[in-house]
């Protein structure tokens, strides 16, 4: 599925954007069904178990931010974790086994969409190995001006992961760009056409713009791993239900142990909310970030 030049792409920026993986009759269904989650949201007055919800949000205007777990939600989105054109592109880069972790979908409609802030996805979940990655599916056109991905080119390369806690010392689940770890001014968007997908390494440093547009962006985003690559927190539910998010291949008892560097996402906020409220303190602070 992946082309040479693309797997070095992936392995020189730590991410890369494939054209075309679904087709328009799968594009248009997504967006059916996200239409209706939005429509619903109507009847929702605070976040909960399905939806993250932007402030502006009243029962005349629905305004969601990200729908949880989707494949847990509807089939149509459930039915990408085994979408061939996506395992074949990560089996191209891990080989034949892949193990299925979680799903969001965020959405930035036009207008109003909010920003993302700096991250590396590593930090809320380190493994044995960094064989991890999360597949975007694009929704829309996917345009700067609309708020795509942004990705510091080689960052999954960088030695160290870096810092995301509050003042408090408390797990928040972003970086402080004030601290200038990163020139974020090198960053660069993963733009594409609807049914495109975007690959991230789980160690790059990553964020996105609010959506200034007068067109939406939503992105379907699924966390994959390869299926030896075991989480450093454990899997609570047993080995049962993770051998059950195999999408490709054979699971291991045999984790793979590879010299990454690691920050365990502890303490945690005081808060368990949206990620959202968790990084309340560094708002605001994005474009002053990609400016320098």
């Amino acid at each position: 599925m992946l082309t040479q030049a693309q797997q070095e792409e992936y392995d020189r920026v730590g991410a890369i954007v494939v054209p075309d993986v679904l087709t328009p009759a799968e594009v248009a269904e997504l967006r059916a069904v996200t239409d209706g989650f939005v429509e619903r949201a109507r009847n929702v007055t605070a976040h909960d178990a399905v939806y993250d919800l932007e402030d502006s949000h009243t029962p005349e205007q629905p305004r969601v931010r990200r729908i949880k777990a989707p494949h847990l939600h509807h089939e149509a989105y459930g039915r990408l974790l085994r979408h061939p054109g996506i395992l074949a592109c990560l089996q191209d880069l891990w080989g034949p086994d892949i193990r299925f972790d979680t799903a969001k979908l965020n959405l930035k409609s036009a207008g109003f969409g909010a920003a993302v802030e700096w991250h590396q996805d590593w930090a809320f979940y380190p493994h044995t190995n960094d064989d991890l990655a999360a597949v975007g599916v694009m929704m829309d056109d996917m345009e700067l001006e609309n708020g795509p991905l942004l990705i510091i080119p080689g960052s999954h390369k960088d030695p160290v992961v870096y810092d995301h806690h509050g003042e408090d010392g408390c797990f928040c689940g972003a970086m402080d760009p004030g601290k200038r770890e990163v020139d974020y001014a090198r960053a660069v968007p993963l733009t594409g056409r609807a049914g495109s997908i975007t690959i991230h390494h789980v160690r790059a440093v990553h964020g996105s713009a609010p959506n200034t547009s007068n067109r939406d962006r939503r992105l379907l985003l699924f966390q994959f791993r390869a299926a030896d690559a075991w989480p450093l927190l454990g899997f609570p539910e047993g080995i049962e239900a993770y051998d059950r998010l195999m999408v490709a291949g054979e699971p291991t008892l045999s984790p793979r142990l590879a010299p990454v560097p690691v920050r365990l996402p502890l303490p945690p906020a005081a808060k368990q909310g949206s990620i959202y409220e968790n990084q309340k303190g560094l708002k605001n602070r994005f474009f002053a970030a990609a400016a320098e």
